[in-house]
């Protein structure tokens, strides 16, 4: 049995049940969650093995990949320059980066990047691996690549090309890379365990991570018995040339280690931050509460931030999706616990997110990357905090 060390406030012991659950039912081997409520820590809880090759415990300190949850704190410090009037989020984007202009692009506002809807998920020729975690050759390929469809006509999700999409951005704005903008002006007044693009001295506390394939492999079955309601997405998922593989295949080579150091050393803003539960939801309480004294937007601010901007029958996803400019907004069956909710999820099911109507802040991290459609262990925690605040 999974020992859970932690601290939970009186009312949240749901969430503490859930949590062990994951591990006895569920898959979890190593895994942290934290909740806020009205900017104080009422869950913060950890357990299980940050590196099952050597055994090394999970604990207090261990950092973790999130994958997407990343795109969360890149958009913030996005709505921070724009709160500050350094960033007009509905001017056009060569306002900012002259040479993004190219192949029809002059008219793209920075809303539509940050909302997926520049039809930039792809490139015609992908770049380099060691070239793309330079940062500047994924940056000028980018701003050269022709839209894949008209730009604010529909939506897709651009799971790696936001990253240096809105990061060139924040970058030509502010001076600083986004990793050094998020960790001065973000991660420093809060004091948050996050980073974006990892110090070398930190990367011993980093928990390896473990890929379990789902039981059946969609892909591999006879068309006819695929569920009907996944035959569409199966189909392309089969297609090499489909959005929805492309999407993923912007390096050479597409996959990508993100266990590797170089890949960690890295600025990857839509997809390798690191850190703790406590960092996700700390990041979080601070946008809808003042956290020790430190607000990251003021409500008015806010609530442009989270303003839906994108929804719908999702281009690359396939399915229905909805983006505020650069948050995630609950759809079904979409682990968030209120329609008032914003946040973001990452691959293999990490997920920090804000509640404001009930005044939540929500962070869980694990190492157990689980694929396909059966990964209960977000839903059944949100599903606890519910339950907590009845």
């Amino acid at each position: 049995m999974t020992t859970i060390e932690g601290e939970v406030a009186a009312g949240f012991e749901p969430v503490r049940e859930a949590f062990a659950a994951n591990f006895s039912e569920h898959g979890d081997i190593g895994a942290a969650v934290c909740v806020y409520r009205y900017g104080r820590p009422v869950v913060d809880l950890w357990g299980g093995v940050a590196d099952p090759e050597t055994g090394r415990p999970w604990t207090r300190e261990t950092l973790q990949l999130v994958y997407s949850a990343t795109k969360g704190a890149t958009a913030t410090a996005a709505h921070m320059l724009a709160e500050r009037g350094a960033l007009d989020l509905d001017a056009p984007v060569t306002k900012y980066w002259p040479e993004f202009a190219a192949n029809g692009k002059a008219d793209i506002p920075v809303r539509w990047l940050l909302s997926h809807q520049a039809g930039l998920v792809a490139l015609d020729r992908p770049v380099p691996l060691n070239e793309a975690l330079a940062w500047h050759p994924m940056a000028a390929a980018l701003a050269a690549q022709r839209p894949l469809w008209t730009p604010g006509k529909a939506h897709g999700y651009h799971g790696r090309t936001w990253g240096w999409l809105v990061g060139e951005v924040i970058r030509r704005v502010s001076g600083r890379t986004p990793g050094r903008f998020f960790a001065d002006e973000i991660a420093a007044p809060l004091g948050l365990d996050f980073f974006i693009g990892l110090p070398a001295h930190e990367r011993d506390r980093v928990s390896r991570m473990v890929y379990q394939r789902p039981d059946i492999d969609l892909t591999t079955v006879p068309a006819e018995s695929v569920p009907e309601e996944l035959r569409e997405l199966v189909a392309a998922w089969r297609d090499p040339a489909s959005l929805t593989n492309k999407a993923y295949a912007v390096t050479h080579p597409a996959e990508i280690d993100f266990d590797a150091p170089e890949v960690q050393a890295a600025e990857l803003p839509a997809s390798n931050g690191i850190g703790t539960a406590h960092a996700l939801a700390r990041l979080y309480a601070a946008l809808i509460d003042e956290v020790d004294g430190v607000r990251l937007l003021t409500p008015e601010s806010l609530a442009s931030a989270t303003k839906e901007q994108a929804g719908g029958k999702d281009r690359v996803m396939l399915i229905p999706s909805r983006f505020s400019s650069g948050y995630m907004l609950p759809t079904e069956p979409h682990p968030m616990s209120g329609p008032a909710s914003f946040g973001h999820t990452g691959r293999g099911g990490s997920l920090g997110f804000a509640d404001p109507e009930h005044g939540v802040a929500f962070g869980y991290v694990m190492n157990n990357i689980i694929g396909g459609t059966d990964d209960v262990r977000a839903a059944s925690l949100v599903d606890a905090v519910r339950k907590s605040l009845r």
